[in-house]
């Protein structure tokens, strides 16, 4: 079956314990047309687990990008995919966090398995978009934010999330509201994009136009963590509707052989021409 429903989760990447309640997770769910069939927040793997199966049916023409580690099978260090964002995306001040067995935030790997057992798969997207749902890849929303052209950031990442040395902390609330107002205001230029992503078309999302963005942690945190999924969900769309043309695969090459009995992590970025070059054309 076609794929037809594409679900962006901004997962809490740690998975909490006994005394620690999980972080929000953003969840949102588009359509081909561009069109939210549902979006908001989940906390923990089980929740986000049920949420996904809530909206995704059988899941057979359904396809899920994750913003968090999926497969890590590293003792130590970075895994390849995650280098190679530092390689690729470096120069517009785009890299990505190391992650291994090692690492206490894994909710990742914790979702994968949970999803495996409902009959999903991992795609590592080294063949190009799956021709069916079921599927889960990994995917990073920065670099979405400056691989894709529509989007306009040519130079570099914007300042909604890290502080740049440049603002001091005194002003960042206000600078990182400011950064991420503009970006809600370039997601609604996605309207019209191939693929298009309406943010008009759902009233949680909407609220995002409509109301300013707050400067307080929480109430930020809360807004960021439902951007990061529309543009997961975004990103899954944009993969299916042209695969390899826009986005990249990082990660083993498409004739690495995989680890024995395991899968390879990758993460399916969309991609600049320039971009497509290790250390981007330095």
């Amino acid at each position: 079956m076609a794929l037809e429903r594409f679900i962006g989760i901004d997962l809490a990447w740690a998975h909490g314990g006994a005394r620690a309640r999980p972080n929000e997770t953003g969840v949102a769910v588009i359509d081909a047309r561009g069109e939210i069939i549902d979006c908001g927040w989940t906390r923990g793997v089980d929740e986000t687990a049920d949420r996904i199966a809530s909206v995704a049916g059988d899941g057979s023409s359904s396809l899920v990008f994750v913003d968090a580690p999926l497969v890590v099978d590293n003792p130590s260090g970075q895994r390849p995919c995650e280098r190679e964002v530092g390689r690729r995306y470096g120069r517009w001040k785009v890299s990505a966090n190391s992650t291994n067995l090692a690492s206490p935030r894994l909710a990742g790997v914790l979702l994968l398995d949970r999803l495996r057992s409902a009959g999903w798969r991992y795609d590592d997207g080294r063949g190009g978009p799956p021709a069916d749902g079921g599927a889960l890849s990994e995917c990073y929303p920065y670099t979405t934010l400056v691989g894709a052209p529509e989007l306009g950031y040519p130079v570099q990442r914007p300042t909604y999330k890290r502080r740049p040395a440049s603002v001091p902390t005194a002003r960042w609330r206000a600078v990182r509201a400011a950064a991420c107002d503009e970006l809600i205001a370039r997601l609604t230029g996605l309207a019209t994009a191939d693929p298009p992503l309406r943010l008009a078309s759902h009233p949680v999302a909407r609220r995002l136009v409509e109301e300013p963005t707050p400067e307080a942690a929480g109430a930020y945190k809360h807004r960021e963590d439902l951007i990061d999924a529309l543009l997961c969900a975004w990103t899954a769309s944009l993969w299916a509707r042209h695969g390899l043309a826009r986005c990249q695969v990082l990660g083993p090459g498409a004739s690495d052989a995989r680890v024995p009995g395991g899968e390879v992590a990758t993460i399916i970025a969309p991609a600049r021409t320039e971009q497509r070059r290790d250390d981007a054309g330095r």
